[in-house]
């Protein structure tokens, strides 16, 4: 397959898309009748949009400015007592503070790339210059790998890499002073996270590493297969700009720990696991938490790095997924039927594991879109945004069986609002436009703090926690600004850009795809484990056009969406 036929796919429909819109106006084609839906959702207005992206600038300044007020250099910031929130040493089995927070400054790196995104240049090299000034990793501190690799080492790359990057696409990122510092501290946190790899019998690393010391004697040895998979698109990048293969390595070796120990029948993935014998301590399959960026990495790792094995993996795994996990009508837009839903199930024969999903899950549908399954994308979505109508927002967990929550927050979490921009970029369609409206017009109405954006601690009642996690200002806000942004760079040139699983952008260029010098004739890596039984029929993308009644009407087709929301108890 060609290098970018994923972004060429997303790049076909939106050609065919323009031509059709323009034969619709002239010879008015549109097949499905008009609605209230599609009166509701069918267009929005220049100015409209222009405001909407004006607020999303004001909501992301309104927390950015209060967080370096308040809490820098700090790692979060409590946006009901403005206050800043770092490690809690008191408290070191805190893990819900402990994995993400490690005296580092969080917030600051992991919000350097939306600096540049939403043109502000200038706070980007002030805020490059207090990183190297004032952030360092020689911390007694316990961290999670995974988070430390995604939020902090993610940021730092991304960062540096626009500040090299030739094309400067977001105006000039540099520092007059900058000589590759970002780097030297991504390659000295990675340093202090390798441990977690090099301790481990199966390869599999350990959940978590004290920045000083390596693995803490006696800690927690079981850990997620999204936490543990999900590192090499991070640490790869690191071993292609220091020309040293040890951090790749480490990365896909366990990759592939977790890829022999999937369900020999099924082919499914459990979602705990312990480091130390492999074995799984949950057989819980599904595409939320606990796996999500697993298969997200497999994807964007091809991407990236040109692997065939990674490419073979994820769709491998995206077979299975749609034979085990789905359930409901055979299509999205056609056919009889409940709407499809993707379950968690148990990874040894697919049955039903649990009757919740959780909000993790709303990102498989712009994973979708990046794979060209543009249509299931397009019915996982729309689950989520009648789920988001009922409540405000999506609650952490939801139980299909009974129509309510069984976990009651929502952390200002961004999936949904991501899968909701990739959607919009398939297809610009304007309902996608209003969706991320009724999302900016939940975060400011129903969130906003005194210093900052608070997460709901319940969405029945409303009430607020005092959180503002790095993810609002990294992910929430960048993707929502992006979806109304139709002038930047990211979107102007979508094919040339990639979002990791933290929403850092990394610049597609041509060296991710050289073959590296340590794999000519200096590193073998070990056989490829796919099983390539001729009795698999393995899913591959294709370029299909969506069909017409929706390209310049609704995603969903309204019968589809009413059937939808009457399900849900939610009115036009």
């Amino acid at each position: 397959m060609h290098s970018f036929q994923f972004f060429r796919c997303i790049a076909c429909v939106q050609i065919i898309l323009n031509f059709l819109l323009i034969y619709n106006n002239a010879y008015n084609i549109f097949e499905e009748p008009r609605t209230a839906l599609h009166r509701k959702y069918g267009t929005i207005s220049d100015g409209e949009r222009s405001n909407l992206l004006a607020a999303t600038r004001e909501m992301f300044y309104f927390g950015y400015r209060n967080y370096m007020k308040y809490a820098y250099p700090q790692d979060e910031l409590d946006p009901i007592h403005c206050t800043g929130r770092g490690h809690d040493h008191q408290n070191p089995d805190n893990i819900n503070i402990n994995d993400v927070l490690g005296d580092y400054s969080l917030t600051l790196i992991d919000v350097l790339d939306t600096l540049a995104i939403i043109g502000d240049a200038g706070e980007f090299r002030r805020a490059v210059q207090r990183v190297i000034e004032d952030v360092t990793f020689d911390k007694e501190t316990t961290v999670q790998v995974f988070e430390a690799t995604i939020r902090v080492l993610g940021g730092l790359i991304s960062a540096h890499l626009l500040i090299e990057d030739p094309k400067q696409e977001f105006g000039n990122l540099k520092p007059e002073f900058y000589d590759g510092e970002l780097l030297d501290m991504a390659s000295d946190l990675a340093t202090r996270l390798l441990p977690a790899f090099m301790l481990s019998p199966t390869g599999i690393p350990h959940p978590r590493v004290n920045l000083r010391t390596g693995v803490p004697s006696g800690g927690r040895t079981d850990t997620c297969t999204a936490g543990a998979g999900s590192l090499l698109v991070e640490f790869g990048i690191l071993s292609k700009l220091l020309g040293d293969p040890t951090y790749q390595q480490a990365a896909r070796r366990a990759n592939r720990a977790l890829w022999v120990r999937r369900h020999n029948t099924t082919g499914l993935m459990g979602s705990v696991l312990d480091v130390t014998t492999g074995k799984w301590t949950s057989e819980l399959s599904g595409v939320g938490a606990g796996l999500d960026s697993y298969y997200e990495y497999m994807l964007k790792s091809y991407i990236l790095f040109g692997e065939e094995e990674d490419y073979s993996m994820f769709n491998a795994s995206y077979t299975r997924i749609k034979q085990y996990l789905r359930r409901g009508r055979s299509a999205c837009n056609a056919g009889t039927g409940d709407h499809p839903l993707y379950m968690n199930v148990h990874m040894s024969d697919g049955g039903t594991y649990t009757t919740w999903i959780d909000s993790l899950q709303a990102a498989f549908a712009g994973l979708q879109v990046l794979a060209g399954d543009v249509e299931e994308a397009i019915c996982t979505h729309a689950l989520y945004w009648t789920i988001w109508q009922k409540f405000g927002f999506l609650p952490e967990r939801y139980n299909w069986q009974k129509d309510k929550p069984d976990v009651l927050f929502y952390p200002l979490r961004p999936e949904f609002i991501e899968a909701t921009y990739l959607l919009y970029q398939a297809t610009h369609n304007p309902f996608y436009l209003h969706v991320g409206r009724q999302v900016l017009y939940s975060l400011s109405n129903l969130t906003r703090a005194k210093c900052g954006y608070a997460t709901v601690h319940s969405v029945i009642d409303g009430t607020l926690e005092d959180r503002m996690e790095s993810f609002f200002l990294s992910e929430t806000c960048k993707y929502l600004y992006l979806l109304f942004d139709a002038d930047n760079p990211v979107n102007v040139n979508s094919g040339q850009f990639l979002f990791t699983t933290e929403g850092h952008v990394i610049p597609l260029r041509s060296w991710l795809r050289e073959t590296p010098p340590w794999d000519v004739g200096h590193f073998t890596p070990s056989p490829s484990p796919i099983n390539n039984s001729s009795q698999d029929t393995v899913w591959m993308p294709e370029c299909a056009a969506i069909d017409k009644s929706r390209q310049y009407g609704l995603p969903l087709k309204s019968h589809y969406l009413t059937q939808l929301y009457a399900s849900m108890g939610v009115h036009l």
